[in-house]
């Protein structure tokens, strides 16, 4: 039987098609758990208090939402969780209106290093943001196409039999939409409507993409077509995220890279202020959740950005009032924090046993796992191993250990960019799974609630375990 919270993980993932759906996601979560909006754009100085609970967007597709302790002094400990909202998948290109033998074609872009070959043949649609104009004002809607309206199709085996399948991105990926004669059929009224009127300096979008696409985005945005003027879309497989395996042991799901520990994340900090009450708590129990990750996070939102920084910046000195401390306040409190940067693992493969190090093997439903390099790909370092490890033993949950072997390459996260950045201490982890960055991936059931308590514990403890581990 899984948990109850693999359960509420399947709702969340499954909402969640896009870095703007999972942060839209995240946002009802903070709400319906009391946490207050705010905006960088704003004074903290009057709104932000101890004893308070916090949360901002930036962008629409990245998170930092915080809880701040009742006894919190400038200067003090911060206990941070970094995950990412984002996954590798396929965008709509600006100019997507494509054509070929009879098909309808959508251009689309790769975005980060998915397993393309595994996007052939599903039942995809689209979500994402569109902006559209309203009077004098452009706003952002969410739109998500809930049924397939995209397909990339193989080529029969009988006339393509080479072993190994490697498709040409460009020219080999893209998806057909339909048949050209019902775009024919289609009248072209909205075409001739956006090139009357004002002087527009691009293309209008009508020309640029398939009437009958931007029918259908539209009528999900509930506007006309008139009234769009860009979006950014991604596809995603319309197949649910699902239990499987004979004891529902596993978690069948697109996105598990990293939407699997950007909930662990939100559910711990949600859970730690229910569980441990803020009135004693000397720190500030954060997490943040980036888009852009998968690309290099450098980005005005992404982890390499001045995000978190500004942010830290702002909390550290919260309460200060003509104190002098104010001064070396951002210093303290970095020196005194911890970041989990918290971003899967891989699962031991028993058809690939022998691409793992022999001593390194992480098995699903065994706990969270601690990733180490020696090359700093990971952050970890033995007192962060001590941190966490207590953290796992006070919460009763289990922990694994992973390196790659030396002749195989390592793949790195935002803990080692942060913690170069802000020079907080940092640890590197993950639930593991299989098939990372397939469009269909699998992970492990009990794992989630394991990160969970895992998250929530260190949240909750870290203001109290920081003062022991004595290392500078």
């Amino acid at each position: 039987m899984a948990p109850k919270s693999a359960i509420e993980f399947l709702d969340f993932v499954n909402a969640s098609p896009t870095p703007y759906h999972a942060v839209a996601s995240a946002a009802t979560l903070f709400e319906d758990a009391g946490f207050t909006k705010i905006k960088e754009r704003d004074n903290w100085s009057a709104s932000v208090k101890p004893g308070g609970k916090y949360y901002l967007t930036r962008n629409g597709s990245s998170v930092v939402a915080f809880a701040v302790g009742g006894a919190w002094k400038p200067g003090n400990p911060i206990g941070m969780i970094g995950a990412h909202t984002d996954s590798p998948c396929l965008r709509i290109k600006p100019v997507s209106k494509r054509s070929a033998n009879g098909y309808l074609q959508v251009g689309v872009e790769t975005y980060g290093g998915g397993i393309w070959h595994s996007w052939f043949d599903r039942d995809l649609s689209v979500a994402g943001r569109v902006l559209v104009k309203e009077g004098d004002s452009f706003v952002q809607k969410l739109v998500k196409v809930d049924k397939p309206i995209l397909r990339v199709p193989h080529l029969a085996i009988h006339l393509h039999r080479q072993t190994n399948f490697d498709p040409n991105k460009e020219d080999e990926m893209l998806p057909i939409a339909g048949l050209a004669e019902a775009e024919l059929n289609k009248t072209v009224e909205e075409v001739q409507a956006q090139g009357e009127g004002d002087f527009q300096p691009l293309k209008a979008i009508a020309e640029r993409h398939h009437p009958a696409f931007l029918s259908l985005v539209a009528e999900q945005a509930g506007v006309e077509v008139s009234q769009i003027v860009d979006f950014e879309l991604i596809l995603y497989d319309t197949q649910k995220s699902v239990l499987g395996g004979i004891n529902d042991e596993f978690i069948l799901s697109a996105r598990l890279d990293n939407l699997n520990m950007t909930f662990c994340s939100i559910k711990a900090l949600i859970e730690s202020v229910k569980s441990t009450p803020l009135d004693n708590d000397t720190s500030i129990r954060l997490i943040a959740c980036f888009d852009h990750e998968e690309i290099g996070s450098l980005s005005a939102h992404g982890a390499d950005s001045n995000l978190l920084p500004a942010i830290l910046r702002r909390l550290s000195v919260l309460g200060v009032s003509g104190d002098v401390s104010a001064e070396t306040a951002f210093e303290q409190t970095l020196s005194t924090s911890f970041l989990v940067s918290a971003d899967m693992a891989h699962a031991v493969h028993p058809n690939y046993a022998g691409k793992y190090e022999r001593n390194h093997q992480p098995a699903m439903n065994k706990g969270t796992v601690i990733k180490i390099n020696a090359n700093q790909r990971y952050a970890t370092n033995s007192p962060g191993i001590v941190l966490v490890q207590e953290c796992a033993r006070r919460a009763g949950v289990p922990l694994q250990l992973f390196v790659v072997k030396n002749d195989s390459p390592c793949g790195s996260t935002i803990g080692p960019m942060l913690s170069a950045k802000l020079g907080v201490r940092t640890l590197d982890l993950g639930n593991p799974q299989l098939s990372m960055h397939s469009i269909r991936e699998t992970g492990g059931s009990h794992d989630v609630e394991y990160a969970i308590k895992l998250f929530e514990g260190f949240l909750s403890g870290y203001g109290e375990l920081e003062a022991k581990i004595l290392i500078d």
